[in-house]
C-alpha cells in the first residue's frame, strides 16, 4: 500500500482546516498564511528558471502574483468560499 502524502491531499486538507475554522481572525490568518507559502513557491520557482524560461512564463507568473494579490485583505467568509471552490477543483481533478 502507498503510504506517501500527495500534495492535493496536503493542500484539501489545507483548504478544509480554512473553512473549519470558526474563528475569524485565525480563518484569516490562515489565508495570509497560504498566501506567504505560495509568494515563496513562485520566488522560489522563479529564481529557479534560466532567463529564457523567464520571459517565456513572464505573463503566468504575473497572473499568479496578481490572484495572490487580489486574496489579501478578503474576510474570513470569502476565505472559506475560495477554500470550499479549490476543495471542489481538486476533487474534479480526483475523477
Amino acid at each position: 500500500m502507498n503510504k506517501s502524502i500527495k500534495t492535493d491531499d496536503v493542500i484539501f486538507n489545507f483548504f478544509k482546516q480554512i473553512c473549519d475554522e470558526k474563528d475569524d481572525k485565525k480563518c484569516v490568518e490562515l489565508g495570509n498564511n497560504w498566501i506567504n507559502a505560495m509568494e515563496t513557491n513562485i520566488n522560489n520557482m522563479e529564481a529557479n528558471l534560466e532567463e529564457k524560461d523567464k520571459i517565456k512564463h513572464k505573463e503566468d507568473i504575473q497572473n499568479n502574483r496578481n490572484h495572490l494579490n487580489n486574496l489579501k485583505g478578503i474576510s474570513s467568509s470569502e476565505w472559506k468560499d475560495y477554500a470550499t471552490k479549490c476543495m471542489i477543483e481538486i476533487m474534479d481533478h480526483k475523477l
